[in-house]
C-alpha cells in the first residue's frame, strides 16, 4: 500500500477497540497458578466482546494488506467527539468504501434486503454501516470541495455460514476471506491521483472534526494488546489440551473395558 501524509496514517487496525479492551482489563486480578494451569480465560467478562472486535479488525487488516499500491487503507479513524470510529476506510480504483467489521466466528448469518440476522437475532449493521458511509461522504466532500460518493460494506469475520437471500440494502455484506476479491472486482470509479488526494484528506484529523490525532500511541497499544492476545491464546490451547487428554482417557478406559470382556 502507498504511504500517505497525515497524522492518522499511523493508526493500526482495531486501535480504538484494543484501547477499550485494555482499559476494561486493567483492573482484572492476575489468574492464580491453578487457574493458569487449567487455562482459565484471562479476560474480564466485560472485555470479551471488545477483545473479539479487535481480533476481527486485525484479521480484516491482514486481508487489506494484500491489496496493491493503488489502494489506500486507513484504520480506526476517530470521527466526531463521542468516541466513534470507522473500522477501516478503503480508497482506490473501486472508489471510497467504509468497512464495518463484525467478528461472528462460527455463527450463521442470514441477509435479505434490510434484514441481517446473526444466529437468528436481528442486528442493525446494515443501517449503521449506511450511516457511517454518509458521514464519511459528508466529511470528505467538505475537505476536498467536491462531492465524494462513499459506499459501505459489512465484513463478517469467519462466520460458519453466510446466506444472502436478497441483495442487502444500505451496505454490501462479505466475509473476510471474500474481501480482497470483492474490492478488486469493483468497477473503476477513481483515478489514481483522485484516490491519493482523498486518502491524504482522510489522514488529516481536521477532516473528522479533530485538531490533532488522538494521543494514544499506536505502537504501545498494539504491543500491550499483543501480550494480552498471547495470554488468551495460550489459555485456549491449555483448555484444548486438557479436553483432548480427557477424551483420550475415556477412549482408553472404554477400550480397556471391551478388552476385559
Amino acid at each position: 500500500m502507498d504511504f500517505m501524509t497525515g497524522p492518522l496514517r499511523a493508526r493500526v487496525a482495531g486501535q480504538a477497540v484494543m484501547a477499550e479492551t485494555l482499559r476494561l482489563q486493567a483492573g482484572t486480578p492476575r489468574r492464580r497458578p491453578l487457574a493458569r494451569l487449567f487455562g482459565a480465560n484471562p479476560l474480564a467478562p466485560e472485555a470479551r466482546s471488545w477483545y473479539a472486535g479487535a481480533v476481527g479488525e486485525m484479521r480484516v487488516a491482514k486481508a487489506l494488506a494484500k491489496l496493491g499500491p493503488e489502494w489506500h487503507v486507513l484504520h480506526s479513524l476517530p470521527v466526531g467527539s463521542r468516541g466513534a470510529d470507522i473500522d477501516h476506510l478503503v480508497i482506490g480504483p473501486g472508489g471510497v468504501i467504509t468497512l464495518n467489521t463484525k467478528n461472528h466466528a462460527g455463527k450463521d448469518v442470514w441477509v435479505a434486503g434490510s434484514v441481517l440476522l446473526v444466529n437468528g437475532q436481528h442486528e442493525r449493521y446494515l443501517r449503521n454501516s449506511a450511516h457511517e458511509a454518509k458521514r464519511v461522504a459528508a466529511a470528505l466532500t467538505a475537505a476536498v470541495g467536491r462531492e465524494v460518493p462513499v459506499r459501505a460494506a459489512v465484513v463478517l469475520v469467519a462466520p460458519r455460514r453466510l446466506t444472502i437471500r436478497r441483495f442487502p440494502e444500505g451496505a454490501a455484506v462479505v466475509t473476510d476471506s471474500q474481501l480482497r476479491r470483492w474490492l478488486t472486482r469493483q468497477a473503476e470509479a477513481l483515478a489514481a491521483d483522485d484516490a491519493a488526494r482523498l486518502a491524504a484528506a482522510a489522514a488529516e484529523p481536521a477532516t473528522w472534526g479533530h485538531r490533532q490525532a488522538p494521543a494514544d500511541d499506536p505502537s504501545a497499544t498494539r504491543m500491550s494488546f499483543g501480550a494480552l492476545h498471547s495470554e488468551v491464546m495460550g489459555a485456549q490451547l491449555r483448555r484444548l489440551t486438557w479436553a483432548a487428554g480427557a477424551v483420550l482417557t475415556m477412549l482408553g478406559a472404554a477400550a480397556g473395558g471391551v478388552w476385559l470382556r
